[in-house]
């Protein structure tokens, strides 16, 4: 069963993914995401500390952790974080 994670997302970040330009996210890796999980970023601005009021449902289509090393070495992502690569659905 897939579980929606509600997520902060930076405009520099949230922008690129609603265009459909940029198709990963770096994420703590404190929710166990897991692929076919559906992710709801929210628009956060830091400046202001307030969310802007866009959002958008972004499905997850792969996960590299310290769990799922990537082939270039278990050492080169720190087992705090995750990679997530996401689709707009």
């Amino acid at each position: 069963m897939s579980a929606t994670h509600e997520v902060k997302s930076w405009p520099k970040f949230f922008e690129p993914i609603l265009r459909g330009v940029r198709t990963h996210e770096l994420r703590v890796n404190d929710r166990n995401y897991q692929v076919g999980d559906w992710m709801l970023l929210r628009e956060y601005d830091p400046e202001i500390s307030q969310y802007t009021g866009r959002d958008t449902f972004v499905a997850i289509t792969s996960v590299t952790s310290a769990g799922e090393p990537c082939a270039v070495s278990a050492d080169a992502l720190h087992p705090s974080y995750c990679i997530l690569s996401v689709a707009l659905r």
